[in-house]
This record gives structure tokens, C-alpha cells and sequence, in this order.
């Protein structure tokens, strides 16, 4: 089965491979209506124009909702844009996350009408770094210039440095810059730190695309939300989410149910409300966050076999500025460090245990943070435990991080919706809510930003709501097979790295024996030089904006000087204070 999931893997990277170098592709019912509004409609295949008042309406209600024409026909609304005839779209959003909001934003700048509806009560803090690979910087800049330069402003590059995977056994404790060539197997002075270093910054120039990297995700809400209210003060609605919904029919809406009770009205629902979506359930007849007993089935999810820990320090090491991520391997188990700016090292570590293992407070995405099943156990120490005999660097991240802030969740995803639409009628689904996927690639919010964009074109291209069913079916058509190759290789990325990579087979020590010690050695070469570059060049070849050569050199520059300033004051605040736990990474302080 593991030689399986590796041919797989080859098939699946050759298909990207083929793909990457082609062209990518609220308010509440019974309010009153205007006193006056002239409404263009399609009338079987005539245009008509109607002029509806107060409790009055021809062909058609007051409030521009299709209805049954007087011959028997249905009519529909005409849909405008700033440069169109017709009346706005209006489009509910269900979460008001990264893609939810992002999501607003483009529509909002497309002329549509715009409501968010969000679970929390208000918007708060909350969340760590979220990873912004190079399509989605490109997407962004596309949707909006203001918007991508903000958040460069509070951006973290990581590809314009080394990023790859170190041998979790065999460096050799001092965050030393080694090569990644294969020159230890006769030369047994050779360092073998590193085992694979990651085209990053190289796939990135072959399109001219600024260089990926991290940004904190509430200062990525914070400016979601400033911009959107630029457009429409009132875009989002707290405490009060999405519940449930019936379509109402072709060209005819849908009603939107709330959680407390009330009904909107809405052109379109756009379900963006996370991997435990309350869309999502309607829409499969799933029921929310149901698990089976033995809890590796939840809400039509599966698991993904993981559960990680996670936590941050502030750190200065030898190759602080030199590298962006590492993925430390060895048996059963790796461990990944970033650097998330501001002199913040944030770590990760990766076990395959049972679901329901729960040992950490669990956290992140939105979720609220439970209490620590035993107060007493120092969860580093556990940490720790779990990585004996690997390297010293993997100990001095561990021994700097506060215990308290260490959290844990239990990794699930879905598989690719291949044979069941992400659209049903006049709702649609789109980001976590329909292809949540494993962290590997750090492209569940990169793909969760090129739905909004690609949803949104989709949605402008669409002049009567006759058309609205059918242009949602297309976005999924667009979509499904580009997010189900993302899904695929994130989930293989870490089924690969557990399950067939072991500590690399040296002719000098015996730390890699096994068969899959020797598996790994020979995927070396292939992995550097074939699997990594197509990989990455695939993920990289959805770039709407076309190349940005001159404003990456210019932004890395920039970047540089900012980055040393603000890491070096970090660093020489927690050499007077010492280290203190990140603040709360949920909505805490907005709990209704």
C-alpha cells in the first residue's frame, strides 16, 4: 500500500506537471421597498421594464425577486455592474474568515450587493501566522493594489531564504548552513544536515511572482475587513450565522435561515463557513460536526491519521536570517520550524496517533481553546519525549517555548468532491467549507483566496439571474480539478514523509537501516531535481496578474531592512524579560 500511495504521488505530480504550464484559469424580508424603482427583467426572451412601488409590483414584486410573468413565463432580473444595466447581485456569506472575506472584498468591488454573516459576536484577535504562497500573493494583487501592499507591509518572506528538509537525526545541533549535495557518502567529514532544499524562490521567478511567505492572521482580517468597509460600512453581521437554507428556484434566490430565526433573502449563498460548515451539511444531508465512534469519520470528514502540536518562541539562532521553514524527518514522526517575523520562531510538531489523543489544548482557525486534560503535565517535556535521540536544534526551539502556549488539533480533511457538485441551485460552497486539506503545501488559504477570485469573475460574467444556477456549476467545473490535485498532494506530503520516509541511509553511522532508510535515499535525487520543482511549479501557475518582476526585487529589498530591525528588537526584549506565552489564538474575547 505505501508503494501504491508513491506511484500515486508520480502520477499525480505528472499530471500537475502537464498543468502547470498551460493558461489557469442581507437585508431582512418584509423591509420596505424604495418608494419608486424602475426594475430591468428578462421576460421569456424579451426585455421588459417594470416600475415597482410601495406594496405594489409588475411583473415581478417589489423587491426585484423573480416571479411568474402574465403570460405564464418566468422573469428574471438583469444583472448589472458599474459599466452594466441591471440591479446589483446580492450575495450572502456564511463566515467571515480569510476566504469569506476575501470573498466579500472582490464581490464588493464587482458593485455586488454584500453581506457577511459571522458566528462571533465581534471581531477580535486571534489565530497565528497563516502562509501566503506565491499564487495567492498574485490573486491578491490582482483583486486589489491597496489591499496586496498592506499586507506586504506586514508580511514575512520565507522563500527568498533556504526552506527544505533536514535530516531530524543527523544535524548536528547548531542550526549550521550546510549544503544539501551527496558528498557525505564518501566523505565522512561531509555534513548531512540538510537533505533537500525547496525551489521555492526559484519557481517563483520563473513567473516573476512576489516570493511566499506568512502574515499574521488577524492583521490579514484586520485589513480584509478595513477594505471592505471602505465599500460598504455595513458589509458584515456579527453573531448571527448561517443555520440553514432553501433555494427558492431557478433565477428566484434563496432564503437564508439565521440563527436566530430570522430569514434573508439572497440572490446567492456562499458557503465559506469553515470544515465544519452548517452550508455544507444542508447541502450533503450531513449533520454538524457528527463523529463516528471511533472518531475517524466527523461530519462526512475523514482523519487524516495526525495530530499536531504547535507552538512559538522568540529565538535567535545561527541561521535565523539565512532560513525560512525546515521539515525535520526521521521515524514515525517530523517536526517543522518557520520564522513568522518579529524574531517569532513558530514550530509544529507532527504524530501519528490515534484520534482523540488529547493531550494540549486545542485552538486555532476560530475554534475556541479548551482546558489542558492534565494541568499539572508539562507539555514540552512531552513533546520532548516523543523526540529522543534526534537533534539538539528540535531541543533548544522546544526549551525556549513557554509550556502554556503549546496547542493541539487533530487533523482532518476530505476527499475531493469529484462526483458531487460544490453548487446546489442558487448556494455554493467554496474554501475549508469543501475542500479542507493537510497543512503541508500551506495551501488550504491560497486555494480558499483563488475560489473568491475565480467565484466572483464568475458571478460578473452572469447578466440575469436565470443564469445564476448554471454559472455556479461553472465555478465548480473551473475549480474542482486544480483544488483536488492541491488536496492530494497535501494529504501525500504527509502519508510519504510518516509513512515511507525514514532517517536517509549513510554509509558512515547506522541512525538509517531500515528499508524505508534506503526508499529515502533513492528519492532523493528525484525529489530535488523532478518532484519539487513540478510540484511547486504547479501550485505557482495560477498567477493572474502575470509576472511582477520589479515589484518582488523591490518588496524583498525593503523586506530585508525591516525584518532585521524589528527581529533584533525582539530579541533583545526577551533577553531583559524572557519569553511569554502568544496571546489567546480564538475569538476568546468575543464570545457572545
Amino acid at each position: 500500500m505505501k508503494f501504491l500511495s508513491v506511484a500515486v504521488y508520480s502520477v499525480a505530480l505528472a499530471a500537475s506537471t502537464a498543468s502547470a504550464f498551460l493558461p489557469s484559469s442581507g437585508n431582512t424580508k418584509n423591509v420596505a421597498a424604495p418608494a419608486f424603482r424602475p426594475v430591468n427583467r428578462i421576460v421569456g426572451d424579451h426585455l421588459s421594464m417594470s416600475t415597482a412601488t410601495n406594496g405594489e409590483a409588475t411583473n415581478g414584486d417589489a423587491n426585484g425577486v423573480a416571479t411568474n410573468g402574465a403570460n405564464g413565463d418566468v422573469d428574471y432580473d438583469l444583472l448589472g455592474l458599474p459599466a452594466r444595466p441591471g440591479r446589483p447581485l446580492k450575495i450572502a456569506i456564511a463566515g467571515g474568515g480569510v476566504g469569506g472575506l476575501t470573498a466579500a472584498l472582490c464581490m464588493l468591488k464587482k458593485g455586488f450587493d454584500v453581506t457577511v454573516y459571522e458566528k462571533t459576536a465581534a471581531f477580535a484577535r486571534f489565530g497565528g501566522p497563516i502562509q501566503f504562497a506565491s499564487n495567492a500573493l498574485s490573486v491578491l494583487k490582482e483583486i486589489d493594489d491597496d489591499l496586496f501592499n498592506r499586507v506586504m507591509e506586514k508580511f514575512t518572506y520565507t522563500g527568498t531564504r533556504t526552506c527544505g528538509i533536514k535530516d531530524g537525526l543527523r544535524a548536528d545541533g547548531s542550526f549550521r548552513m550546510t549544503g544539501d549535495s551527496l558528498s557525505y557518502l564518501w566523505d565522512p567529514e561531509a555534513p548531512a544536515d540538510w537533505f533537500v532544499k525547496f525551489p521555492l524562490k526559484q519557481c517563483a521567478d520563473l513567473y516573476g511572482l512576489p516570493y511566499t511567505g506568512v502574515i499574521d492572521r488577524p492583521d490579514l482580517q484586520e485589513i480584509l475587513i478595513e477594505e471592505c468597509r471602505k465599500l460598504k460600512p455595513d458589509f458584515i453581521q456579527n453573531g448571527n450565522p448561517v443555520e440553514s437554507y432553501e433555494n427558492r428556484g431557478k433565477g428566484k434566490g434563496v432564503d437564508v435561515k439565521l440563527a436566530d430565526g430570522s430569514i434573508v433573502d439572497a440572490d446567492v449563498l456562499v458557503g465559506s463557513d469553515g470544515i465544519w460548515s452548517a452550508v455544507r451539511a444542508k447541502m450533503y444531508n450531513e449533520e454538524i460536526k457528527k463523529s463516528s465512534t471511533d472518531l475517524k469519520r466527523r461530519q462526512g470528514c475523514t482523519y487524516s491519521g495526525y495530530t499536531v502540536f504547535a507552538g512559538e518562541t522568540v529565538l535567535k539562532t545561527d541561521d535565523y536570517y539565512e532560513t525560512g521553514y525546515k521539515v525535520y524527518i526521521g521515524p514515525q514522526r517530523y517536526f517543522v520550524t518557520s520564522d513568522v517575523g518579529d524574531g517569532r520562531v513558530q514550530w509544529y510538531a507532527f504524530f501519528a496517533l490515534p484520534p482523540g489523543t488529547k493531550k494540549a489544548p486545542s485552538g486555532w482557525g476560530g475554534s475556541e481553546r479548551d482546558e489542558q486534560a492534565d494541568p499539572e503535565e508539562n507539555l514540552v517535556d512531552y513533546i520532548k519525549s516523543l523526540h529522543q535521540g534526534w537533534t539538539d536544534e528540535i531541543m533548544t526551539v522546544l526549551d525556549s517555548t513557554p509550556p502554556e502556549s503549546v496547542e493541539q488539533r487533530d487533523l482532518y480533511d476530505r476527499s475531493p468532491e469529484l462526483f458531487r457538485s460544490w453548487a446546489d441551485g442558487n448556494v455554493v460552497l467554496m474554501g475549508d467549507a469543501v475542500h479542507p486539506m493537510m497543512p503541508n503545501l500551506g495551501q488550504g488559504g491560497c486555494q480558499a483566496i483563488e475560489d473568491a477570485y475565480v467565484l466572483a469573475e464568475t458571478l460578473a460574467a452572469t447578466k440575469t439571474t436565470a443564469k445564476i444556477e448554471d454559472s455556479l456549476q461553472d465555478f465548480y467545473n473551473k475549480r474542482i480539478i486544480r483544488v483536488s490535485i492541491v488536496q492530494f498532494l497535501s494529504r501525500l506530503a504527509s502519508d510519504l514523509i510518516i509513512n515511507a520516509f525514514d532517517t536517509p541511509w549513510s554509509p558512515h553511522d547506522n541512525l538509517g537501516k531500515s528499508w524505508k532508510s534506503y526508499l529515502t535515499f533513492f528519492w532523493k535525487p528525484l525529489l530535488q531535481y523532478a518532484i519539487f520543482p513540478a510540484q511547486f511549479a504547479y501550485l505557482y501557475s495560477f498567477h493572474p496578474t502575470g509576472r511582477m518582476d520589479e515589484i518582488s526585487e523591490e518588496l524583498e529589498a525593503r523586506w530585508k531592512v525591516e525584518h532585521f530591525k524589528t527581529a533584533e528588537e525582539a530579541f533583545e526584549r526577551v533577553e531583559k524579560e524572557g519569553q511569554k506565552a502568544a496571546g489567546p489564538s480564538f475569538f476568546e474575547s468575543a464570545k457572545v
